[in-house]
């Protein structure tokens, strides 16, 4: 059930530079160590709706229903524009600056669990990732998609957890100079407004 294959391949999967990553990275290195475990952990507990969704059975409903499919993902679009100006918006959310901005670690993380709930695409993604790694006993399946479900949420932490502490290691050597703060901005906000045009043109 727990095998070496599928571990392999949820590691695969979650060090693959996505939303979450990014905004983790950004989280990092705008305000340091702590705001980036948050960020960490609400993209984590993000992909839970996903997950019951997929165990439950209504990734399958996502997927064949265009209207709340398009409905979820043109929230999601909207979101991450949004969160595109707030990162070249002065004194923005996301803004990296010289001064390190003191937000509430619950606003951080409820910021990175929107990030992975409005995307339907990640409902549909465990629909498929999951079913090929059970061991075919209907008896069971339930417990297991858990498991794995479970399994997935600990790497997701975990990686997100040390791409964040990087990004806040790195700070301070990449914060001395007003222009490459500029630079880092603009480059989030182009790469989440990169993501929400992806993420508009995915179908059901």
């Amino acid at each position: 059930m727990l095998s070496l294959q599928f571990l392999v391949t949820a590691f695969v999967v979650v060090i693959a530079p996505g939303t979450g990553v990014i905004y983790t990275l950004a989280m990092g290195l705008g305000q340091g160590p702590r705001a980036a475990l948050w960020a960490a952990l609400g993209c984590t507990f993000g992909i839970v709706p996903h997950l019951l969704a997929a165990t439950l059975g209504l990734a399958a409903v996502l997927h064949t229903s265009a209207v709340l499919f398009n409905v979820v993902k043109f929230a999601g679009v909207a979101y991450l524009l949004f969160l595109a100006w707030q990162a070249v918006r002065s004194g923005g959310a996301l803004a990296v600056t010289a001064e390190r901005q003191a937000q509430a670690g619950f606003v951080i993380a409820r910021r990175g669990a929107l990030i992975n709930i409005l995307n339907p695409k990640l409902s549909v993604f465990f629909l498929a990732l999951l079913p090929p790694f059970l061991s075919g006993n209907a008896a069971t399946a339930t417990m297991e998609m858990t498991l794995l479900g479970g399994v997935f949420m600990a790497l997701t932490f975990g990686v997100f957890v040390l791409y964040g502490l990087f990004a806040a290691k790195a700070r301070d050597l990449l914060l001395g100079s007003e222009r490459v703060m500029t630079w880092l901005n603009r480059s989030f906000a182009t790469i989440f407004v990169a993501l929400a045009g992806r993420l508009a043109m995915e179908r059901a």
